[in-house]
């Protein structure tokens, strides 16, 4: 099947006589690094002094339900005002915080359940999975330790595996990803990204060496672009016009549309936020197609930059100084088209 054939599935259930796709044959997923969503409240055990009431950056509670308020609202955006069957997140403390995004947001009526594990962050921040309960069904699940046995002080967020039922038609393997920024040197930090990547390459190759045809997504902030070392050469995530015909992964936002890049850092975009997906789930091999790609453009999710040019994403902070705004990331999004497939695949 080539690049145009695997398209043209997506266009075919998106368009077909001019009609909208039913909700129920889509499941939009949705990565949002919310930027520091942290609770007002002091743990002995992370280091999250600067979001207290006390602190510099005056975190009181009445700031975190607003930001409750702008992540559901930046969620619902993204899933075109239908709530999307799946939600990577990262940059969340606990298992609190996720508690009260669906308790006290727009999103407390639609049935959403958490994935979520504490992880060894010395910030205490964690990536999470939010799928509602109507659509998808956890098959298996753990979170995945970057340990490093060379590297006895090496800490960083865990990658969570999924294994999920999508609308009781086929499996799909998630894995929700937050790796190790550039703060601390370019040099070190990307001997650590490489060997979170190394360490997620393993885990695919070896769900792929049971399943050559299973389909697979990989979300997260990867803090590289698509084209770079990391994400090429040794997480092997190639373009989609490239690397069809190879078992393995494509990187979907080097076609993704909506804004040159997910988050601004100096005047220059970089596309930190991506998908990459397994070449069954790209060529639509079966049950499951993935679509395009794309960065959530909403308005109300940007502001002018007046340092610079254009626009940037309307953060909650900028250094200690308080914005009010959403986050210094934008979301994206991808849609899985889901075909009758006459029963339920256990891949």
């Amino acid at each position: 099947m080539t690049t145009t054939q695997g398209c043209l599935i997506c266009l075919t259930f998106l368009f077909m006589h001019a009609q909208p796709l039913r909700p129920q044959d889509t499941c939009r997923v949705v990565f949002y690094n919310v930027e520091n969503l942290y609770d007002p409240f002091d743990d002995s055990l992370v280091q999250d002094e600067e979001f207290l009431p006390d602190a510099d950056r005056a975190w009181t509670y009445g700031k975190f339900r607003k930001k409750l308020v702008n992540i559901s609202r930046a969620i619902i955006a993204a899933g075109n005002w239908n709530p999307p069957a799946l939600i990577g997140l990262c940059e969340i403390e606990n298992h609190f915080v996720l508690k009260q995004l669906l308790l006290h947001s727009p999103l407390k009526n639609l049935n959403y359940e958490i994935l979520h594990a504490e992880g060894p962050d010395p910030r205490g921040v964690d990536v999470a999975l939010l799928y509602r309960q109507d659509k998808i069904s956890i098959l298996y699940h753990r979170s995945i330790r970057m340990t490093n046995p060379e590297d006895t002080l090496f800490r960083t967020r865990d990658v969570l595996y999924a294994k999920v039922l999508v609308f009781g038609t086929d499996t799909l393997h998630l894995m929700v990803n937050h790796w190790p920024s550039k703060y601390g040197g370019i040099a070190s930090s990307l001997e650590k990204r490489k060997f979170v990547a190394g360490k997620v390459r393993h885990v695919v190759d070896s769900v792929l060496l049971q399943q050559p045809g299973a389909y697979m997504l990989l979300m997260g902030d990867y803090n590289d672009g698509p084209d770079q070392e990391v994400m090429t050469a040794i997480l092997k995530a190639g373009r989609p016009r490239d690397r069809i015909h190879e078992p393995g992964l494509t990187n979907l936002m080097f076609d993704a549309e909506g804004m040159p890049g997910t988050h601004k850092y100096q005047g220059e975009w970089s596309l930190l936020d991506q998908f990459v997906v397994s070449t069954a789930l790209f060529l639509g091999e079966g049950c499951l197609v993935a679509c395009k790609a794309a960065i959530v453009k909403e308005p109300f999710l940007l502001e002018d930059d007046n340092t610079h040019s254009g626009s940037k994403p309307f953060r909650t902070f900028a250094g200690p100084r308080y914005l009010g705004g959403f986050s210094d990331h934008l979301p994206v999004v991808v849609d899985i088209v889901v075909r009758g497939c006459g029963g339920v695949s256990q891949k």
